[in-house]
């Protein structure tokens, strides 16, 4: 049986260690008042630590005047249902404590994505007439009140300028029967509403009108699709990076949040446009200028999340997945123009991010919709957003997070953590022990006795194993003891060493038994001496 390695001599090759029991100095006397953690109540008015003595004959008898009085804060109120939630299981209380994560994306789904997709129907859609035509328009809104909105032009190059633009949904010019359409800029407006306009023609006596296409969509990208997806890639990719930062890096100071939210958005906009163009060809070319597109609104976003963290804590995801996925798909534009969405999804348009990312990637792909100046100064607005968020934020997380030192409060999480900590390692203790081991409070492993090491809970039968999952059948190799370095033979080596601490050796079983057979020094087996292992000859 092996001893323990507290008695093994330390490196003696310091100056201050020479091989012998360390000495340590008798503990300071404490100066200050305790904390309230370790179970003194603090006496209210007592002074604080950090307070100077007054000078001589200013103020009371004693010689001494504090400067500052901190108020003994009120204890934490426990609420029934917590002290009740607090007798579950650790693991049980982590997962009821995660579980608003499933509600929240079943509420979120329903109320943004069910409600604005289930019947999209058009609603003052912008249609560029040039020159007048009103018989057509009484015909419109007579036929179909309140969906489609006509804009007179006098000149037909401005109509398709914006119908290019995005402004207009098409142009129709009455004098040669032709309609203007950008299916790029929006396939479901250019395939909806020609077919609408020759519906209405047709019944007031015109030939059916002749269609013309301004902008194509190329083979790769038959429904206009692509830039939605992309969009919201690099939507969830930045608000994820700074959303794990607010739950994991709270201490971390602004540069270093920073530093993690550029190097990171960087890493996302290669993998990203990378998959999207050359691996999966949803894009051809402009590969370049996509990467520094992404990268600026990955960061955006990033900022944004980090500085909305400081608030919410924890819950970040909440916030986050609002307003850069569940607000802000229906309302891009993307799947539908906001003509065809209802409010506030359509007035949202003006001011989402996946609007304006939706935008910058079709002006910059198929040269529709509007120029970078719109999607720049939202990027510019939400990193700003961010930046201010982060300054005070920080400030205000610092203040709560002293108050929770001082007053000793906790929240359900912290707690629940905790209580998962002790039961882990309880449970790895008595997994130890199943299997013949045991840890000292130094974190090494020893070896329990011959009596103690064996595992009453290895029974069941052939089919189950052991009640708890173990195996019945008896090792090949037996036990395993702990050989000390002293015992081995061989070249003496320096103190702390690769071959110091203990090493261990497989030692076999008599036929037919369970209990363990011990070794000697020398490695031989105890039935007929042959070396056993590659530890045998040391």
């Amino acid at each position: 049986m092996s001893t323990p390695r507290n008695d093994v001599p330390r490196n003696n090759d310091l100056p201050d260690r020479d091989g012998g029991p360390r000495q340590n100095p008798a503990p300071k006397q404490r100066a200050t008042r305790p904390s309230t953690r370790g179970g003194s109540k603090p006496r209210r008015g007592a002074p604080v630590a950090g307070t100077r003595p007054g000078r001589t004959g200013s103020g009371g008898s004693g010689g001494s005047a504090r400067v500052r009085q901190a108020p003994v804060p009120e204890p934490q109120r426990i609420s029934r249902y917590r002290r009740w939630f607090g007798t579950l299981h650790p693991s049980l209380q982590l997962i009821g404590l995660q579980l608003w994560m499933p509600l929240f994306f079943i509420v979120g789904f329903c109320l943004c994505y069910v409600f604005a997709f289930h019947a999209p129907h058009p609603h003052d859609v912008p249609i560029a007439l040039v020159g007048s035509d009103p018989t057509l328009v009484a015909a419109m809104d007579k036929a179909l009140p309140g969906e489609y909105l006509f804009h007179t032009y006098d000149s037909l190059a401005q109509a398709k300028r914006d119908v290019l633009a995005g402004t207009m949904a098409v142009a129709y010019d009455p004098s040669t029967n032709e309609v203007f359409k950008a299916t790029a800029h929006q396939f479901q407006v250019a395939s909806l509403v020609p077919v609408t306009l020759s519906t209405v023609l047709t019944g007031i006596g015109v030939a059916a009108p002749t269609v013309t296409e301004l902008a194509p969509l190329p083979a790769w990208d038959e429904y206009g699709t692509v830039a939605m997806y992309v969009m919201l890639a690099w939507c969830i990719g930045g608000y994820m990076v700074a959303m794990f930062i607010g739950i994991m890096g709270g201490p971390l100071r602004h540069r270093t949040r920073m530093a993690v939210i550029v190097v990171g958005g960087l890493v996302i906009s290669l993998i990203t446009n990378t998959l999207a163009g050359p691996v999966v060809g949803a894009i051809h070319g402009h590969w370049i200028e996509l990467v520094l597109i992404a990268w600026g609104w990955i960061v955006a976003i990033g900022l944004a999340v980090n500085g909305l963290s400081y608030f919410v804590g924890r819950f970040i995801a909440a916030p986050a997945m609002i307003c850069f996925v569940f607000l802000s798909m229906p309302s891009s534009g993307g799947a539908y123009p906001k003509w065809f969405m209802p409010e506030p999804f359509a007035w949202l348009n003006n001011v989402v991010v996946g609007s304006s990312m939706v935008d910058m990637i079709k002006h910059q792909i198929y040269g529709v919709g509007p120029s970078y100046s719109r999607g720049l100064i939202t990027m510019a607005c939400y990193a700003g957003a961010g930046l201010v968020l982060m300054y005070f934020g920080k400030m205000w997380w610092e203040r709560r997070r002293i108050r929770a030192i001082v007053t000793g409060r906790t929240t359900m999480f912290q707690d629940a953590q905790t209580a998962n900590r002790e039961f882990l390692g309880t449970q790895r203790d008595a997994e130890l022990e199943r299997h013949g081991l045991t840890s000292t409070e130094t974190g090494t492993l020893s070896v329990l006795h011959d009596a103690d090491w064996e595992d009453d809970r290895a029974n069941g039968d052939v089919f189950m194993g052991g009640r708890d999952g173990l195996e019945t059948e008896t090792t090949p190799t037996g036990r395993i003891p702990v050989v000390r370095g002293a015992d081995r033979t061989g070249p003496v080596q320096r103190p702390g060493g690769a071959g110091t601490g203990p090493r261990t050796r497989p030692v076999p079983r008599v036929d037919g038994s369970r209990t363990p057979v011990r070794s000697d020094a020398s490695g031989r087996d105890a039935d007929d001496g042959r070396p056993h292992g590659r530890h045998a000859d040391r």
